[in-house]
């Protein structure tokens, strides 16, 4: 990797001799921060974007409107349409579409560059009291001072408040601000609020500085989930009071008027703030009071003035950008992403200089809608599952950006060390199955009388064909690549498929209903699930599995197929409260077991937590594997979790 890198050095200093570039100040050190113990996670509101979500219709550079032009006039700063190369940082792959809002209450912001509330929050504008790092599974403080502590019941947390945070407006952040945040997701019943009112009882100022989260508790006085709790501190985001107020003021505290408010007056704590936005990109500015410039946090300001985001029409406009040293830090599918090195001579990299290139961590899935005919018997789903050719789709599709299912066997797991350890391989090496077996997938259906009587080549269940729609959403070309794949291998046993790819508006309001049957077309259809984090392995097997969330009429949280099995919700409901590893282990194999006897579901592939390639043209010092930063930078695109300390270490190349 070292090798690469100064190729790629002595390559980037000949590609920059056309740019003019000004001076920046010196390279910062990774900031040392104090290791608490981790703290889970969870998502439970909507994603407020996809990393491959259906890109607009046309690619356009607009002017400015008169609102943008004028905001912030306090920051006379570069023309957002040619902003000095050497004081901007280029993204590409998360913002699709233009910009809703910048309300932090709401999850129908599609602001892919500063809000998402998950297990690496997004921290550029809004933070977070903890920072999650997936590398070392650890949690470090932001907004918070120190570690969290437990009382001796473990049904209250306490944590300080750094005494040098302070909100963009120059007050302070206080503990009546994250508790006010906690009542205001209550009262209005944000996605937030629905999604931990039933594990948090409440969250109180002790002081100014001091918080305390109060768990929701059992029959026996025990917390009914602790991991839930603490998984709260390194997702959810404190939101100033004074400010939260102002809002409730002008929407006369209703609360559908407070979730749609685009908040474009929001008071911030991060380092970045938005500077410009419209359909052809999103700028965010440096805000140069930020508090984490203080000793007991960073020590000084990110490196990049401005943070842009260019919004592609599709991932083949994405890549060519990133080819042309327009882009510097890309968190899309990039196909062959190895050639741009190995064919090319381009300073482009990746996390992981050999295959897979990423760190493999969350497991793109198809879901079977239990409901269409036929697919309520297990011998069909997992005909279907073990017939799919797998190696074609991680060769193809994935263009070997992802582990194979012979380096990797099938599980609940990601492919991450920590997470293989929890479950017994040998216990279930039986059910596993690496794909493309077709003589035992038909031997399966012909076992369970599942046959063709006609002699028209399609199998028949309760007299009908089998004949299914497998979908996902137009433009995620991975995804699409993978469908195409299930498809052939119906036709192989005797099962008709059929792919199609509905634009992801549509798409995505159909399978998060889930207090309704699915409609027609939509037989086995493509989700994510969650990638590394605090909670994991739990979190992801809750909903991949978990029945709790059947009958929600917006359902982001996951078993979008609708599966129900009583024996598999008592031991996910067991779980966090477990503390010893060998029962652990023992509970995450039997879930193990139950997924693969029964599939209700089947990963395609192992996808990275976030696709990570940058182009090393104009900056340099980002985050690869090995690369001895201490705590570990991981590839998130320094922007979520403590991946954002890499803004901390970027250098220009040229400087």
């Amino acid at each position: 990797m070292k090798h690469r890198r100064l190729l790629f050095l002595i390559i980037g200093l000949l590609l920059a001799l056309s740019l003019t570039l000004a001076a920046c100040g010196p390279s910062v050190p990774t900031p040392e921060a104090e290791e608490p113990e981790p703290a889970p996670t969870e998502v439970e509101a909507a994603p407020a974007e996809e990393e491959e979500a259906a890109p607009p219709e046309e690619e356009e550079e607009a002017a400015p409107s008169e609102e943008e032009e004028a905001a912030p006039a306090e920051e006379a700063g570069a023309d957002p349409n040619a902003l000095p190369r050497n004081e901007t940082l280029y993204f590409n792959g998360q913002q699709w579409g233009s910009v809703v809002g910048w309300n932090p209450y709401s999850n129908n912001n599609n602001n892919a560059m500063t809000i998402a509330q998950q297990d690496n929050a997004r921290v550029l504008m809004f933070e977070t009291a903890y920072l999650y790092n997936m590398l070392d599974s650890q949690v470090y403080p932001l907004l918070a001072d120190g570690p969290y502590e437990w009382n001796a019941d473990r049904t209250e947390i306490t944590f300080s408040i750094k005494p040098a945070a302070h909100w963009s407006d120059g007050t302070p952040v206080t503990a009546e601000d994250y508790a006010y945040t906690w009542a205001t997701h209550v009262k209005y019943n944000t996605p937030t609020g629905a999604a931990n009112i039933d594990y948090i009882d409440d969250i109180v100022a002790v002081d100014d500085g001091t918080v305390m989260v109060k768990a929701k508790l059992d029959e026996d006085g025990n917390a009914l989930n602790p991991l839930l709790v603490e998984a709260y501190l390194s997702t959810n985001y404190f939101i100033q009071k004074a400010w939260t107020q102002t809002l409730e003021e002008r929407v006369g505290n209703d609360a559908t008027a407070l979730l749609a408010d685009p908040a474009e007056d929001v008071v911030y704590s991060g380092p970045y703030h938005k500077y410009f936005a419209d359909d052809s990109k999103v700028v965010l500015i440096r805000d140069d009071n930020y508090w984490g410039q203080d000793a007991s946090m960073w020590g000084s300001l990110p490196v990049p003035k401005y943070l842009a985001h260019v919004i592609f029409k599709d991932n083949a406009a994405g890549t060519t950008a990133l080819q042309a040293g327009e882009v510097d830090v890309s968190q899309q599918f990039n196909s062959n992403v190895n050639l741009l090195w190995e064919q090319d001579g381009l300073p482009i990299s990746t996390y992981v200089p050999d295959p897979p290139y990423m760190i493999g961590a969350s497991l793109p899935t198809a879901f079977f809608n239990l409901d269409s005919p036929g697919l309520d018997q297990v011998a069909v789903r997992k005909a279907i599952a073990m017939a799919v050719d797998y190696p074609t789709i991680i060769a193809n599709a994935m263009t070997n950006q992802s582990a194979t299912f012979d380096q990797v066997p099938r599980s609940l797991m990601n492919p991450t060390e920590g997470e293989q350890a929890l479950y017994d391989h040998e216990a279930v090496a039986d059910l596993q199955w690496v794909g493309n077996d077709i003589e035992g997938a038909n031997a399966l259906l012909d076992e369970a009388g599942i046959v063709d009587t006609d002699g028209d080549g399609w199998r028949e269940y309760e007299g009908e064909n089998l004949s299914y729609v497998a979908t996902c959403p137009n433009g995620w070309s991975d995804w699409q690549a993978g469908i195409e794949v299930v498809a052939a291998a119906g036709a192989e046993i005797g099962i008709e498929i059929t792919s199609n790819y509905p634009e992801w508006s549509v798409y995505q309001t159909v399978v998060t209903k889930s207090d309704a049957p699915l409609p027609e077309g939509y037989d086995i259809f493509m989700m994510w699930s969650d990638g590394a984090g605090p909670t994991q392995p739990w979190g992801r097997i809750r909903k991949l599995m978990s029945s709790e969330f059947i009958g929600m009429s917006s359902n982001w949280n996951g078993n979008w197929g609708m599966y129900a099995n009583p024996d598999a919700d008592a031991i996910i409901q067991a779980i966090p409260a477990e503390t010893d590893p060998d029962a652990l282990r023992e509970m995450y194999t039997d879930l193990v077991r139950i997924y693969l006897t029964e599939v209700p579901s089947f990963t395609l592939m192992y996808r990275p937590q976030s696709f990570h390639t940058v182009n090393e043209t104009v900056w340099t010092n980002f985050p690869y594997e090995g690369d001895g930063t201490n705590p570990p930078v991981p590839p998130l695109n320094l922007m979520d979790g403590w991946s954002v300390a890499g803004l901390y270490n970027l250098e220009l190349v040229n400087p």
